[in-house]
């Protein structure tokens, strides 16, 4: 396969993902209808609403499998091939991969599967906004960026930003439910408060470290190599820091302070909020950041590059009715 026709694969994996995600969210809706009158204590005799539960997690399965063949999809589409880590779009579809792997680990060890409505509600969500907003080329990456360090860097700042969103999941949940008073439903089934407040935790501490790593080390280490100094204050670096200590006061709070429940919730959700908005906002409000080529180039470019994906596409027809031809009138094939 060209270059093209991989670029075109993953566009159509990414698409494919999305369509399964979907169509989990509505398996997920399915069932919490059918939970509006269910008691938790209620073995769910309505076999329609326990299978639309099952079938959510089954196409959310399906839904991560596909996500990860676009990301590689787009890797192989590069020349020369690299990690689907060069901008904004590339960043925005391994981000929410790892969100949803989290979630399917979490639901594993834990038995999470009630966060399947959230999770995959983010997930579309932030797949529509990346395909519709934040699509870019695909293109060798900059100098800056052409070293091994991108690996180990964002790897390590994407397991952190998907664990991190999870764990705000879970705190909305958390103040969604503190304030609740239904002994039904979907509410009522979900874990009670101090397990949902130990579970937001674990994820925090588990992605606190992997953060710092990112942020403080491998960050710093990569920058010394690319532009020669190990903290330049370029906005997202700042960011960056502003979150690790968001986090830090979350998790100091907790230890010494005995911060539990709300006030740790409302913690949690500033942390995630400058999380995204380091993402994203820096990316199109900083016109000074050295990230500059996080940034996406905008709708016309997203136009064109849709465009060049509709005439390759109507190439590769065009070969395989020509091959039909050829081999219809060859009286050896």
């Amino acid at each position: 396969m060209t270059d093209a026709q991989w670029e075109v694969f993953s566009y159509q994996s990414v698409i494919g993902a999305a369509v399964l995600y979907f169509l989990a969210m509505l398996a997920y809706f399915v069932e919490l209808a059918g939970l509006r009158a269910v008691a938790p204590d209620e073995e769910v005799g309505d076999r329609r609403t326990a299978v639309a539960g099952r079938l959510g997690l089954v196409l959310t399965v399906f839904a991560v499998v596909v996500h990860f063949v676009a990301l590689v999809a787009r890797g192989l589409a590069a020349d020369p091939n690299r990690v689907p880590w060069g901008n904004m779009y590339e960043f925005t579809i391994s981000g929410t991969f790892v969100v949803a792997l989290v979630f399917l680990v979490a639901t594993k060890v834990w038995g999470t599967e009630w966060l399947g409505p959230l999770v995959t509600t983010f997930v579309v969500a932030a797949l529509m906004a990346g395909f519709l907003a934040l699509d870019d080329a695909v293109l060798p990456l900059p100098d800056a960026l052409n070293s091994y360090w991108l690996v180990i860097h964002v790897v390590s700042a994407v397991i952190s930003t998907g664990a991190f969103t999870i764990g705000a999941l879970l705190s909305v949940l958390y103040l969604v439910k503190s304030r609740s008073t239904s002994d039904r439903g979907y509410l009522a089934r979900v874990p009670d408060l101090p397990k949902l407040d130990r579970l937001s935790y674990r994820m925090h501490a588990f992605g606190f470290p992997v953060w710092t790593f990112a942020v403080l080390i491998t960050g710093p280490i990569w920058a010394h190599q690319a532009w020669g100094a190990y903290w330049n204050w370029d906005p997202k670096e700042v960011w960056a820091f502003i979150t690790w200590v968001v986090y830090a006061a979350y998790l100091h709070a907790r230890a010494t302070a005995g911060w539990r429940g709300r006030n740790a919730a409302y913690l949690a959700l500033v942390g995630v909020a400058t999380l995204w908005f380091n993402f994203i906002g820096i990316n199109f409000f900083s016109s000074s950041s050295q990230h500059s080529y996080a940034k996406s180039t905008g709708a016309e470019h997203s136009l064109v590059q849709r465009s060049a994906v509709v005439d390759v596409l109507a190439t590769v027809e065009v070969a395989q009715e020509v091959r039909v031809v050829v081999r219809a009138d060859h009286p050896r094939l």
